[in-house]
Order: structure tokens, then C-alpha cells, then sequence
């Protein structure tokens, strides 16, 4: 008896599974190829990705580019308000920062009493070698540039963030931390 085929092609579930093999092979190659050319760099340690830029110019332009002078005077007023949003503030340096006393030293070092407190000498934790030899004590001054800008302020230093560039939000994180201490430092004059 002869077979019959009924117009069946033999080999249509093998051309089937072909296209669709076909098809994801040419999705993923794509989400690949999109993945080599827009590329973002895996942090060395686990944790939130923070905004990096590189900096230009050294301290030389942290100081062009930041006048301490002009938040001096709203440093001034600090009012419970500023506190409050400085702590909102702070919740972008919360991922390496700890704020509160005797708290662990994270990716960065704690907070808790920084203002006046010398520069790279928190306990336990490992400084880079520039901010070690950078010395000086963390006066509110200091501060903010370092806020402003960490890695023109302190070039060579570990801290793998940007750094804050709205000028009131400087002043916010500032009066926040300067709760920070069991005798907050006296403002600026």
C-alpha cells in the first residue's frame, strides 16, 4: 500500500523550530551587541551606582567654581527646616555613610562628629593615601568643597561620587551633619 503524505512537508516542524531559534538568536545578539556599545562599568563592590564624572582642573577649579562665600551666609541662618532637607540630602550619601554615633564604617567612613573632627582619621577605616596626606581638620569650609566636589578637592581620593551641585543642597547636608555631634560646632561668624 502506498503511504500518502497529504501534502505535509516532512521537515515543516524542523523549519519551524528554525525561525523561532532564528528569531531569539537575533533578539539576544542585538540586547549583546546594544550591551558592548553602551556599556556601564560593574561597581568593585556591591551597592548603588552613584554619579561619576571625571574632574577637571584640580582644586585650582573647585576653587574658581566654588565660592564658599556664597553659602557662608546661609550657613548662617541654618534653621531646623535646612536640617531636615539636609537629611534628604544625605540619603544619596547613606549607601556609604553611616550618620549615626559609633556607627560602622561602611564603604565610607561614619559621620557622626566629622565637623572639626581632623581629616582621614575616622577609626577603622582605610583612607586613601591623598586623603591622609591632605591634613587640616574638616571645617565647614572644607566641607563643602569636599561636598561640592570630592574628587577636585581631594584628587586621588577613594570617594566614588560626583559630587552635590545645587549650592542649598550644600548648605542642607552641612546643617544635617552638623547634628551629628554631641556639641555641634558653632556656626560660622
Amino acid at each position: 500500500m502506498a503511504s500518502s503524505s497529504h501534502g505535509k512537508d516532512p521537515l515543516g516542524s524542523n523549519k519551524i523550530f528554525g525561525g523561532i531559534l532564528s528569531a531569539a538568536l537575533l533578539l539576544f545578539g542585538a540586547k549583546t551587541l546594544a550591551d558592548i556599545a553602551w556599556h556601564e562599568p560593574k561597581a568593585a563592590k556591591p551597592g548603588h551606582v552613584l554619579p561619576v564624572t571625571a574632574s577637571t582642573g584640580g582644586a585650582a577649579a573647585v576653587a574658581s567654581a566654588f565660592d564658599f562665600k556664597a553659602i557662608e551666609a546661609d550657613l548662617k541662618k541654618v534653621a531646623a527646616t535646612n536640617v531636615d532637607a539636609g537629611k534628604d540630602v544625605f540619603k544619596k550619601c547613606a549607601a556609604c555613610h553611616t550618620p549615626n554615633k559609633g556607627g560602622e564604617n561602611k564603604v565610607g567612613p561614619n559621620m557622626y562628629g566629622l565637623i572639626g573632627r581632623k581629616v582621614g582619621t575616622s577609626a577603622g577605616f582605610a583612607y586613601s593615601d591623598a586623603t591622609k596626606a591632605k591634613g587640616g581638620e574638616w571645617t565647614y569650609e572644607a566641607l563643602a568643597k569636599f561636598i561640592w566636589d570630592p574628587r577636585g578637592t581631594i584628587p586621588g581620593n577613594k570617594m566614588a561620587f560626583a559630587g552635590v551641585q545645587d549650592k542649598q543642597d550644600v548648605v542642607d547636608v552641612i546643617a544635617y551633619l552638623r547634628t551629628l555631634d554631641d556639641a555641634p560646632k558653632p556656626l560660622p561668624q
